[in-house]
């Protein structure tokens, strides 16, 4: 019981953090284009509404290329040691 209650809240922090980072997103892409004057991304969905679910299921359906020569486990592990590192100091 405790653990729900805790991954409930954790969830209701990090979901709106997240949908609010994606719109944040698409209003800073939208700035952009409009500087530069072009079209910017409003072709997915009404007024590009749809185009921060796009980019979540572009991220979650990309697939991980690991280099043929390359030590598996350096090309995976130094990331997520200087990840963790830099989160420490």
């Amino acid at each position: 019981m405790f653990f729900i209650e805790k991954l409930g809240g954790f969830l209701i922090i990090l979901v709106p953090t997240l949908v609010a980072v994606a719109y944040l997103t698409l209003a800073e892409r939208k700035v952009m284009g409009s500087i530069q004057q072009r079209r910017g991304p409003n072709v997915v969905g009404f007024l590009g509404l749809l185009q921060p679910a796009a980019d979540g299921v572009k991220l979650v359906l990309k697939e991980t290329v690991i280099p043929t020569n390359a030590s598996t486990f350096s090309f995976v592990f130094a990331p997520t040691l200087a990840l963790f590192l830099s989160l420490l100091g």
